[in-house]
């Protein structure tokens, strides 16, 4: 195997036939000025030619689908390694693609909550699980030794079938007891008491309408024990329990004697009268029918009144006009009775509208609390104020009105979990998937890190937590711990977006790849810097090539091998000004020497006299800081900013100058 991918001749658009050797294995740093031909090398020469190949190897019959490639100008490339570009583009237009689908994170969360999730229900919010003959055995052995219990079955009646004549049929198969009305009563004694219609024995098959209520509740006595720890008395609660379901349709009554004290046992997923869905993947699935909000189809939002365009300015209160709608002479009547019949239900008519809690714009939108009861056709609200422009909407003002502040809005259906009500009842440690997915990816982290499961989930969900929590480590080391798994993917910006495909590479642990990088600095504070080297660091480490075309500093110094494209940009480019290793460079000082004393270092910065990065690097060239700086009087002064997670700030922006502003990677 080479070690080397050696480049001959390359002469791709600005390129002057150039000569490129990058050792393989290392972490290697393109540089140059903007337009020299970094990418030109990089992309257009390095990646083309490794998805031509690729594309070559394949049969002539899947070439049809992928279209011709054309081969780059360049005389050969030696060595080449399968070739992944990540580029600083946002790829992802599907609406339904997120951070978690793209990381690929979603798909695990899907397969742990359909592992391990618990069930539970929305009416007692207790847990909704399988029994077994194992459970009803449990329960009784937490009884002391003699405590006498019977195993009872609900008395499952054919359809077309009476009750009496169903114990008749049960009766002949060797049944003899029943419990009914709280006592223990023979067959054959209620038999005596209610006889079997001689219409019902000839009407068997036929279905027979009947009145549930005047119908007894009957349970078999299917067995009468006292509690035993011998092996023949298991051996006998055993079989007694596997038959009390059989007949019962999957359900078993257990009942502690002479107390009367009852546990009802079932096989069925079910309670509190409500059959749930066992735990699947493809109920958490948005992408499915089987998970799928019904209303918005797994889209998180539907074409509703947008609330943004209903408020345009959220700094105004209801009495200065925050509602856009009810401006104008005929409107305005809408706003002068909520504000009148506000006064009985103290909802402050003066306040922004930002300031408003959560159930004062409920008021606003749904209704005020003296008019809830009220048909909404009474109500004086925003959602009563569009069901009238609703109903008039075969006049052409109020269909140009409707048009007007329609827009995406969240689903009023599932809330943009994007999933069906029946997948937020599955949790793990009291957390839904909608829960997670809504997490800033540094909170969620941590949760993962303080979940405590059971011995038995360790073991089925070892490998899940391992992929999710390393994933979720990959985020927050290049920077993205502020996004959440919901986030649409086509809504970030192209560095986020390829920060997100470095960390899918990661995450598929691919080795002996060639990945190329455009600028994974770009949008990075200094201190996620540090940590985009250390993902870089393990990308390498992993045993592939780490090609990244860059201009910061900390990544230059952190990269093993350089490669200088310039001089300068354009036609006055495209040629290799240096190439050499990073740990030369750092031994040279400002006046051109080596700390070190060694002649080689001193000999290399001689090759190559063109290069600015070196220059700059050595410290032979800088940016000089300005000795005064120019005065401003005037300036563009905000106050209450609260766009996103801007938390009502007042800043000034002096005029005439040039200003900078700092801060981590979505601070605001």
């Amino acid at each position: 195997m080479n070690k080397y991918i050696e480049v001959k001749g390359a002469r791709v658009n600005n390129l002057k036939n150039i000569d490129v050797k990058i050792p393989q294995g290392d972490f290697v740093a393109i540089t140059g000025v903007s337009g020299s031909g970094k990418s030109s090398l990089a992309f257009d020469t390095l990646y083309a030619e490794g998805q031509r190949r690729y594309v070559e190897s394949l049969s002539a019959y899947a070439r049809q689908f992928l279209g011709r490639m054309s081969k780059p100008e360049v005389d050969f490339i030696k060595g080449l390694p399968p070739a992944i570009a990540i580029e600083q583009k946002v790829i992802a237009r599907n609406p339904r693609s997120t951070v978690g689908t793209s990381t690929e994170i979603y798909e695990y969360l899907r397969l742990l909550y359909a592992r391990i999730g618990r069930t539970y229900s929305p009416v007692s919010g207790e847990e909704v699980k399988h029994h077994s003959v194992e459970d009803v055995i449990e329960r009784v052995k937490t009884y002391p030794e003699g405590t006498k219990f019977c195993i009872l079955s609900p008395l499952h009646v054919v359809e077309g079938r009476s009750q009496e004549a169903q114990l008749e049929m049960e009766m002949q198969e060797g049944y003899s007891r029943i419990y009914v009305n709280g006592e223990f009563i023979r067959i054959e004694d209620w038999l005596e008491e209610h006889p079997v219609n001689e219409a019902d024995k000839q009407q068997k098959d036929k279905k027979k309408p009947s009145d549930e209520k005047e119908k007894a509740e009957i349970y078999l006595v299917i067995d009468r024990m006292s509690v035993e720890k011998s092996k023949d008395a298991i051996s006998r609660l055993t079989d007694s329990c596997e038959t009390a379901f059989y007949e019962g349709d999957g359900t078993l009554r257990l009942m502690i004697l002479p107390a009367k004290l009852s546990y009802t046992f079932s096989t069925r997923f079910e309670a509190d009268g409500i059959r749930f869905e066992e735990p699947n993947d493809n109920m958490f699935s948005f992408n499915s029918p089987l998970g799928a909000c019904p209303t918005c189809e797994g889209f998180g939002s539907v074409i509703g009144i947008d609330e943004k365009l209903v408020i345009p300015d959220s700094g105004l209160s209801v009495y200065d006009g925050c509602v856009q709608c009810w401006h104008g002479d005929k409107m305005e009547a809408w706003k002068e009775e909520f504000c009148r019949r506000a006064a009985q239900d103290d909802f402050p008519i003066f306040k922004p509208y930002f300031e408003l809690s959560k159930q004062e714009k409920e008021c606003l939108w749904k209704g005020l609390p003296s008019d809830r009861k009220k048909d909404i056709h009474d109500r004086v609200c925003i959602d009563s104020f569009f069901q009238m422009v609703k109903e008039n909407q075969y006049k052409i003002q109020y269909r140009v009105m409707m048009s007007r502040y329609r827009g995406k809005t969240v689903c009023p259906e599932c809330r943009g979990t994007r999933l069906k009500k029946e997948a937020s009842w599955v949790k793990i440690g009291g957390r839904a998937i909608t829960d997670l997915v809504d997490m800033p990816i540094a909170e969620l982290k941590q949760w993962f890190d303080k979940l405590q499961l059971t011995e038995h989930e360790k073991d089925v969900s070892k490998r899940l937590i391992t992929e999710i929590t390393h994933r979720l480590q990959f985020l927050l080391d290049v920077g993205l711990g502020y996004l959440t798994l919901n986030r649409q993917s086509n809504t970030l910006s192209g560095g986020e977006s390829q920060r997100i495909n470095l960390t899918t590479s990661l995450g598929s642990s691919l080795v002996g790849s060639l990945y190329i990088l455009d600028e994974p600095s770009i949008g990075l504070h200094s201190r996620d810097t540090d940590r985009l080297i250390h993902v870089l660091k393990e990308l390498q480490a992993l045993g592939n090539t780490v090609v990244v075309v860059e201009h910061d500093e900390e990544i230059m110094r952190a990269a093993d091998y350089l490669i200088d494209v310039g001089p300068d940009a354009g036609r006055l480019g495209g040629e290799i000004v240096f190439q050499g290793k990073v740990s030369d460079i750092k031994r040279i000082d400002p006046t051109g020497k080596d700390k070190e004393g060694n002649a080689e270092s001193k000999k290399l910065l001689s090759e190559y006299p063109k290069s600015h990065t070196i220059q700059y690097l050595t410290g032979t060239e800088m940016i000089p800081t300005p000795t005064s700086r120019r005065p401003w009087n005037m300036a563009i002064e905000l106050k209450g900013a609260r766009m996103n997670n801007l938390k009502g700030i007042n800043v000034r922006f002096p005029l005439n100058v040039l200003t900078v502003v700092t801060g981590v990677s979505g601070s605001g």
